[in-house]
């Protein structure tokens, strides 16, 4: 199995885990603050993850050009989502809101292929559609919940766009260092959301609740993010979108072993639906003949037919390293994935 499929169903399943227990921790917190407090973990945990991996600050090895990509993905994902779904949630019934979820890993796909043109074959597609199928399944109201008007539903779409523009953004610098990709989103997303609430009226909950909360952001938004990263750099948006809609199915299977929910007939069909969904993205196979276009960029990497270069500098041998790199255009025909060395037309 590749194992970018593995990052991407890995974070699936901590950020479905982050929703019952911030549920279980968050009794009595705002939602816009808990979100805060949720991305302020994200953000502190990975910048002292990378302090002590980096031993000291490092640059984060982005480039010029790479920037604007990473500040757009902020500004849409870390931003703009998190206070559209806060805003949504306040006029939109639970259900109704769980449903609409399931428009971002539609919208990531459909960005990813229209806009940005990622290859996707007929069983993407199908595998896709029962993913998320399971997920309409999963969340669809047991019984019909009015809302208060079009409004609270429309943010919450919006939030999904935002999110679905994030991830597309977030895959042309998925290259880079994850770690400082994921903790700059929790940073600003964490200050944004914590900082409106908190001019609203909203009251930081105790140290006893406020650690644990923190201790759930890390793994369920921090670490979560940077599986994410990883397997937008060897999956490509539209793939890693789709592995990650089984979030709500691992979220609502850990709400039962925890929290004692019953199961429910209709938990089974969408296990089943997101089961087929998966199976049918295990089997592609996609190969062709393809060139690769000139390319410097720099990300961990071993020395493999696409990174056949020379180092400019002193190396021990150690692999997999990091460095700026250059490929050197190639034509070739083997089994691939929309990575980031195979963001090629068809």
């Amino acid at each position: 199995m590749n194992p970018s499929v593995l990052y991407a169903l890995a974070a699936a399943a901590l950020f479905g885990a982050s929703t019952p227990l911030a549920k279980l921790l968050g009794v009595g917190v705002p939602p816009m603050l808990l979100a805060g407090v949720l991305y302020l973990g994200s953000g502190l945990g990975l910048a002292i993850v990378r302090f002590a991996r980096d031993r000291g600050w490092r640059r984060s090895g982005l480039t010029v050009r790479e920037w604007p990509w990473l500040m757009g993905a902020i500004f849409f994902g870390g931003v703009l989502a998190p206070v559209a779904l806060m805003f949504g949630l306040t006029r939109t019934a639970g259900a109704t809101a769980s449903l609409m979820l399931n428009l971002e890993s539609v919208l990531t796909a459909v960005l990813a292929w229209v806009v940005f043109r990622e290859n996707a074959d007929r069983r993407i597609v199908i595998g896709m559609l029962a993913i998320v199928l399971g997920g309409v399944v999963l969340s669809w109201p047991q019984q019909h919940a009015a809302t208060d008007g079009w409004l609270g539903p429309l943010a919450v779409a919006f939030a999904c766009l935002c999110w679905a523009i994030d991830n597309n953004l977030t895959r042309k610098v998925s290259a880079s260092d994850a770690l400082f990709i994921a903790g700059s989103k929790g940073v600003v997303a964490g200050v944004v959301n914590s900082s409106l609430a908190l001019l609203i009226g909203a009251q930081l909950p105790a140290v006893a609740t406020l650690g644990p909360i923190l201790l759930v952001g890390f793994l369920g938004y921090g670490v979560s993010l940077v599986l994410f990263v990883l397997a937008l750099r060897g999956l490509g948006s539209a793939r890693t979108g789709a592995y990650f809609s089984t979030a709500p199915f691992l979220g609502a299977a850990l709400s039962i072993l925890i929290l004692g929910e019953s199961v429910s007939l209709w938990f089974m069909v969408a296990a089943a639906l997101m089961a087929i969904g998966v199976w049918i993205h295990l089997l592609e196979h996609h190969a062709h003949e393809h060139q690769h276009e000139p390319l410097t960029h720099s990300h961990r990497h071993r020395h493999d037919e696409h990174h056949q270069h020379q180092h400019d500098f002193e190396w021990d041998g150690t692999e997999p390293h990091s460095h700026p790199h250059e490929h050197a255009p190639i034509r070739h025909s083997h089994a691939h994935f929309p990575d980031v060395h195979h963001r090629h037309r068809h």
